[in-house]
């Protein structure tokens, strides 16, 4: 499989075409997307138009996009103008948005080639992307075993070979946690950092889109593309995008990296084990370790399953029958809104907007979602505090590798407690990603996550450069 930057290189250098490009992915998604349901939609027929255009210009003299040829897929909660967009939810199933996300339109501009829009949890919500209304996707390394969620269509999509890179989105861990279970790269950038602009919501201050790619070049050369300041994100950071290719090759000599000594229990040994080979390769390239403490990460959790519930019981309000989106017909208003969500919204969902809404509930508000809120401040402070010390930060993505299907469904607490690793920085704003390093048990995958502090995106990458030149 081509990595992103072999086809930019290849197609804007003459070696390659971009029709060759797409049509190798587009059999390899008609060989085994059946097997896999990474996507709910291919759109073959307008790749291969967008393919065309882009060799044409390329042959007519025109400047090489940052991104030109290249294969990539969406998750299904990113606006695209007359696409269907369903958010993996029968309510929103056949709605085609008027407008494109403004990530969309950065990547047509750089020249890559949208493929489809990826399975997820419904509406974000889940970590084994069994919660999808249109099925489960499954782990390309083994199809008994959950891709992880809620974008687990994305980082199959790009572990099967289907597209050399996709963009999830990343509530509490929507993008590292699948990234970690599929053995791709995955990032969270800082909250901000890229436009949430057409971005059907979950939970409004959590929400943030980045990258699945197959190696940590490629995610950067990405994230440089759809970063940037957004006019039409009121949460978009006024700052101009991020520089991250050109430190990839800085090494970590003399960086400081913390160990979290307080970390939640509940990691399986193997990928503890890899951990430890992390922090050993780190320190034989010249890093410091440092040991910090996180003493709010044993409540991140709770706050995190009081607030994302809240912003979306507010958030999904919306959906109702009456603007877009399916309707089910009844007597009166007030009987059709119920029938509509009844028969629209799926189980998880439904548990998390009456969560939600019962946190926010008067008599409730201040005793729980109230204190949620200051959980997350002591979370942020305790972050502040430890990077004094250190310019980055390692753990595990997730507790265990890819598990099998059907293993957590009957448990939503058990479910929850895999993301356990990845909320903390979701709740405090900052960078984070997921970057493969060696196998655990039964040969499957295990990530190793590497936070920053706001805007750390240089840090970070020179870490995850150095582990996965180490693996």
């Amino acid at each position: 499989m081509k990595k992103l930057v072999e086809i930019v290189a290849g197609v804007g250098g003459g070696s390659l075409t971009a029709t060759s490009v797409v049509e190798e992915h587009l059999d390899r998604i008609r060989t085994r997307d059946g097997e896999i349901h990474a996507f709910n939609l291919v759109t073959a027929d307008q790749a291969r138009k967008d393919a065309a255009k882009i060799d044409a210009d390329i042959k007519a003299g025109k400047k090489a996009g940052p991104l030109a040829g290249v294969p990539i897929a969406l998750k299904d909660n990113m606006c695209t103008r007359g696409v269907e967009t369903t958010c993996s939810s029968k309510i929103l199933q056949g709605w085609k948005p008027p407008y494109d996300a403004t990530v969309v339109g950065k990547l047509r501009e750089a020249g890559a080639v949208i493929v489809g829009k990826t399975n997820l949890d419904e509406f974000a919500m889940g970590s084994s992307t069994e919660n999808s209304a249109f099925g489960p996707t499954k782990n390309p390394l083994d199809v008994s075993r959950v891709p992880g969620g809620s974008s687990g269509g994305s980082a199959a999509a790009v572990s099967a070979g289907f597209a050399a890179a996709s963009l999830g989105s990343d509530t509490g861990g929507s993008i590292r946690q699948p990234a970690a279970l599929c053995g791709v790269v995955g990032v969270k950038p800082t909250y901000g950092t890229v436009s949430r602009y057409g971005l059907v919501a979950f939970a409004s201050s959590l929400d943030q889109i980045g990258p699945f790619t197959q190696d940590v070049r490629d995610a950067a050369t990405l994230l440089e593309v759809i970063a940037g300041h957004d006019p039409l994100d009121s949460t978009s950071i006024p700052q101009p995008a991020i520089s991250l290719v050109p430190v990839l090759d800085h090494g970590v000599k003399g960086m400081r990296v913390g160990r979290v000594t307080d970390l939640p229990e509940g990691c399986e040994p193997d990928v503890l084990e890899r951990l430890e080979a992390a922090f050993d390769a780190l320190r034989n390239a010249g890093a410091t370790i440092v040991d910090v403490e996180l003493p709010s990460l044993q409540y991140c959790l709770t706050a995190y399953y009081l607030i994302a519930p809240a912003e979306a019981s507010s958030n999904l309000a919306r959906y109702d029958g009456v603007r877009y989106g399916n309707r089910v017909d009844a007597p009166d208003l007030n009987a059709m809104y119920a029938a509509t969500r009844e028969s629209g919204f799926g189980e998880e969902v439904k548990r998390r907007i009456m969560l939600g809404t019962y946190a926010l509930s008067a008599g409730y508000f201040e005793a729980y979602y109230g204190k949620a809120l200051k959980v997350r401040r002591l979370i942020y402070d305790d972050f502040a505090r430890a990077y004094t010390k250190v310019d980055a930060i390692l753990t595990p993505t997730s507790p265990s590798v890819a598990f099998k299907f059907g293993s957590k469904t009957d448990n939503p607490l058990a479910m929850y407690l895999c993301d356990v690793f990845t909320i903390p920085t979701n709740l405090a704003g900052h960078p984070a990603m997921s970057v493969p390093f060696g196998l655990g048990a039964d040969s499957m995958p295990v990530g190793i996550q590497v936070l920053a502090t706001t805007l750390g995106e240089q840090s970070m990458f020179k870490v995850a450069a150095e582990l996965e030149r180490a693996s």
